[in-house]
């Protein structure tokens, strides 16, 4: 009980810190698009809220708030500026990698101080164009670049997604490297989260040797197959339900900012074409922002479930009464097609308010425009199809097994991998 207060006075403290931020980031927000970046200035700000230590070990001095709580943390960063939930997101929902990696990488992610994202990942896909050799005492990573390489800015190290190939099969493995042996893209040029700085990154040079324990087989992490050593139930929440339900956390904050601006601006507006001098008077506003209501609540409460199940999970896990690998898959498909859902229905609330918010909403300096942008970026993140989301749910839901594929949002990943080489074929197409 004392540690679920603590945990409760830390989330009500980091919430304040952000509330109190949030019109600074609004202001900055421009300023971070035009630049296709975060300033230095706002990671130290959002540094000492709190926001980036919400998904770290206590161990290592973090919060490690339950996912149900980051909810609330990643949702109330996007409502100020999405690029700043995207960064805050990144940073949070990517602490299992290092976690699932061992303690020597937990030491050298959480051991030391740092303001900012503590870990970025980059290219955890199939399609990935880094590749691996095993050699002794390691692996030779060579290739790239890593693209949406989101928080590699400001993050010590990067997580770079690497085919390995041997004559045992093809497959994926997760390569911590340091930010000092990469090189950083100028080539974050996009139509929304402009602010995120999710460039690409490359190596310093050719090839670079990755110490045995910094490169391990992705699928011993979405296994839980090596022990951290880490004592919350977090550390045992299946990835995919803590990943997907912070994700849809972005779409919502985004959205409920833009209605919050709606609201504001409204005030006193007249509506062209009518007698009606006050939008907020008008019938067709009423029936639009009950639409928009409904949309934004539907994805609260879908992802709040899901977050709370996650964390429920994670329990029964760390109690040493796992759920069945049927039902954690039947989960995981759930999450990344709600997720994909969420997604949808904010981006849809966005753009009612955009269309009702008149020509002015165009201008650059105008929020609600940004988060239109920004909400339907997500809808278009690589994990986030929702047509195969779909599909691969409802044939577990008739009985049929999901489509098979390699990544980090693979379904057939509940059967530990084995402790040293593989010895199933993956195809990395």
């Amino acid at each position: 009980m004392v540690a679920t207060l603590d945990k409760t006075e830390r989330l009500t403290d980091i919430l304040g810190k952000l509330g109190a931020l949030g019109p600074t980031l609004r202001e900055r927000a421009l300023e971070a698009e035009r630049a296709g970046r975060l300033s230095d200035e706002t990671i130290a700000d959002l540094a000492a809220t709190g926001a980036f230590d919400i998904a770290s070990p206590v161990e290592f001095g973090g919060a490690e708030l339950s996912v149900r709580q980051q909810l609330d943390v990643i949702i109330e960063a996007s409502k100020w500026d999405g690029s700043v939930g995207w960064v805050v997101w990144a940073g949070a929902s990517t602490d299992w990698i290092p976690a699932g990696s061992g303690p020597r990488v937990l030491e050298e992610v959480y051991g030391s101080e740092w303001a900012g994202p503590r870990v970025a990942g980059s290219s955890h896909f199939p399609a990935s164009r880094g590749r691996a050799q095993r050699v002794d005492g390691g692996w030779i990573i060579s290739g790239g670049p890593w693209t949406f390489a989101t928080a590699s800015l400001w993050a010590p190290f990067t997580n770079l997604g690497c085919i390995a190939e041997d004559p045992d099969g093809t497959y994926l493995v997760a390569a911590q490297v340091p930010r000092d042996e990469l090189v950083f893209l100028d080539d974050w040029h996009v139509a929304g989260m402009r602010g995120t700085g999710s460039i690409s990154v490359k190596l310093q040079s050719d090839e670079l040797f990755v110490p045995e324990y910094r490169g391990v087989d992705f699928r011993r992490i979405t296994s839980g197959a090596i022990e951290s050593g880490l004592a919350g139930s977090l550390w045992k929440a299946p990835a995919l339900g803590w990943s997907f339900s912070l994700m849809a956390g972005m779409s919502i904050g985004i959205a409920q900012g833009a209605l919050e601006r709606f609201l504001e601006r409204s005030a006193g507006r007249s509506i062209r074409g009518t007698s009606y001098k006050n939008q907020l008077e008008a019938p067709l506003t009423h029936l639009m922002l009950a639409e928009v209501h409904s949309k934004i609540q539907s994805a609260v409460l879908m992802m709040r479930a899901n977050a709370d199940e996650t964390d429920r999970l994670g329990e029964l896990a760390a109690a040493g009464t796992p759920a069945d690998a049927e039902y954690l898959q039947l989960f995981s498909a759930r999450v990344l097609m709600e997720t994909a859902y969420a997604a949808k229905w904010c981006a849809e609330a966005i753009e009612l308010l955009q269309r009702n918010s008149g020509a002015t909403a165009i201008m650059d300096f105008e929020p609600i425009q940004r988060s239109w942008r920004d909400a339907r970026v997500i809808t278009l993140h690589g994990a986030l199809n929702l047509e195969a989301l779909s599909e691969n749910y409802g044939r577990l839901m008739a009985g049929i097994q999901p489509h098979q594929f390699a990544g980090i949002t693979t379904l057939d990943r509940f059967t530990p991998a084995p402790a040293t080489r593989p010895t199933e074929r993956r195809s990395s197409r």
